[in-house]
C-alpha cells in the first residue's frame, strides 16, 4: 500500500464512546496507513458541535457533518435547527447529515423521521451542501423526498450504501454518490454488493469505514478486537479495486477524484 499515499474515508464515528481512551492514536495510525483525510459523521446535535470541535484540532484533515440521524428524529426542535444552521456555516463543517430515514428500527416513529428529514433537506437546500444519508427498509419513502427536492441540493451520498440493484439506480437517476464500506468484506451479507460494486460509475464511487462499526470480516491477521478502525480503509479499497476489476492505486485516485468534487475538501470556506 505504500504506492497510495492519500485516502478519504468520507464517513467515520470518531466521537462515538469507542474511541475515547485512544481517539488520538487512532486518527495517527490511520494518517500512518494512507488515509490522510476523514469526514467525521455527526448523528445529533451535540455530537455534531464535538465533531466540528476535534476537527479544528486537526485542520486540513478531519472535516465534519452535521445532522440529525433518523433514530434521533424525535429530538429534532427549533433549537436543535438553530445548532445545525450554525454548525453549517462553520468552514470544516462539509455536508448535512446523517440523515435519512430508518423505518427498521423506528427508535423514532416514521412522522418524527419524515419531518426531521425534511428540515435537513430545507438546510442542504438553502446551504448549498451535499447530503450525507442513511436508509434502511425505507427506499420508496426516501426518494420520493429526495425527488422533490432533486433541484435545489447540491448532490449527496448514500451512505453506506447494501441496496439492491434498483436502488442503486435510484441513487444514481439522483446524481448521487455511493459510500462503499466493509460490509462488502462479509461472505455471508456482502455478496450481492460485490457484484453490484462492478456497476457503480467510476465517478460516483466513495470509500469509508463507517468506524467504529462494520468491522471488514476478512481481515488477516484478524483484529483482537471488534472495533472497526479508518486504519482498515486501504484494506476496502484493495477488496473494492479487486471486485471491479481494477488496481488500486487507480481507484484511489479516482475516488479521491470524487470526494474533492462532492466535499470541496480544498476548498477555503472560511
Amino acid at each position: 500500500m505504500n504506492e497510495i499515499h492519500a485516502l478519504t474515508d468520507i464517513g467515520v464515528n470518531l466521537t462515538d464512546s469507542a474511541f475515547d481512551a485512544d481517539r488520538e492514536t487512532v486518527i495517527d495510525e490511520a494518517m500512518k496507513a494512507g488515509v490522510g483525510r476523514m469526514l467525521v459523521t455527526g448523528t445529533t446535535a451535540d455530537e455534531s458541535e464535538q465533531a466540528a470541535a476535534l476537527c479544528q484540532q486537526y485542520p486540513g484533515q478531519l472535516f465534519c457533518t452535521a445532522g440529525v440521524h433518523p433514530h434521533y428524529s424525535k429530538d429534532f426542535s427549533a433549537d436543535v435547527r438553530s445548532t445545525l444552521v450554525a454548525l453549517l456555516k462553520q468552514p470544516q463543517v462539509l455536508a448535512v447529515g446523517e440523515t435519512g430515514l430508518d423505518f427498521n428500527r423506528n427508535f423514532s416513529t416514521p412522522e418524527q423521521q419524515i419531518w426531521a428529514f425534511e428540515q435537513q433537506l430545507e438546510l442542504a437546500s438553502d446551504t448549498a451542501l451535499p447530503l450525507f444519508l442513511h436508509e434502511r427498509d425505507a427506499h420508496k419513502q426516501q426518494i420520493e423526498m429526495l425527488r422533490q427536492y432533486r433541484d435545489t441540493i447540491s448532490g449527496g451520498v448514500a451512505h453506506c450504501f447494501t441496496g439492491s440493484r434498483a436502488e442503486l439506480y435510484n441513487y444514481l437517476d439522483l446524481d448521487l454518490y455511493i459510500g462503499i464500506t466493509g460490509w462488502i468484506c462479509d461472505e455471508r451479507r456482502g455478496r450481492e454488493l460485490l457484484d453490484l460494486v462492478k456497476e457503480i460509475p467510476a465517478d460516483r464511487l466513495l470509500l469509508e469505514t463507517d468506524a467504529p462499526y462494520l468491522l471488514p470480516r476478512n481481515l488477516k491477521p484478524k483484529p483482537k478486537s471488534r472495533r472497526n478502525l479508518p486504519a482498515y480503509l486501504p484494506h476496502i479499497l484493495q477488496e473494492v479495486a479487486s471486485a471491479r476489476s481494477c488496481d488500486a492505486p487507480t481507484l484511489a485516485e479516482q475516488t479521491e477524484l470524487n470526494g474533492q468534487r462532492l466535499f470541496g475538501f480544498d476548498q477555503a470556506r472560511a
